[in-house]
């Protein structure tokens, strides 16, 4: 029995259909004058869960630095915490990550 093996043709790429992995994004929460830096920290350990080291670290880089990325990832999810920022009372953006 001989067997023969035929060239396989691959089919090129539509570079066009080719989806791109969107860039991380970050949700900033921004210093203001009205909340306590007590409750930043607070609002950090309640909504993603982080510990009381990780909260305070934050608060301190909210405080100090006037803002703190707190979270990353989809658009969809940066919306929502900065959605969920502003019902705390905190003032909060979101960007791409660089």
């Amino acid at each position: 029995m001989v067997v023969s093996v035929a060239p396989v043709e691959i089919e090129e790429a539509d570079t066009e259909s080719l989806v791109v992995p969107d860039k991380p994004w970050v949700t900033i929460v921004w210093n203001d004058p009205v909340n306590l830096m007590s409750y930043v920290a607070f609002v950090f350990q309640k909504h993603f869960g982080y510990s009381r080291e990780k909260s305070t670290e934050l608060m301190m880089d909210v405080h100090q630095k006037g803002r703190a990325a707190v979270s990353n990832g989809t658009r969809e999810e940066m919306e929502r915490d900065v959605e969920a920022m502003h019902g705390y009372g905190l003032w909060a953006t979101m960007q791409h990550d660089e």
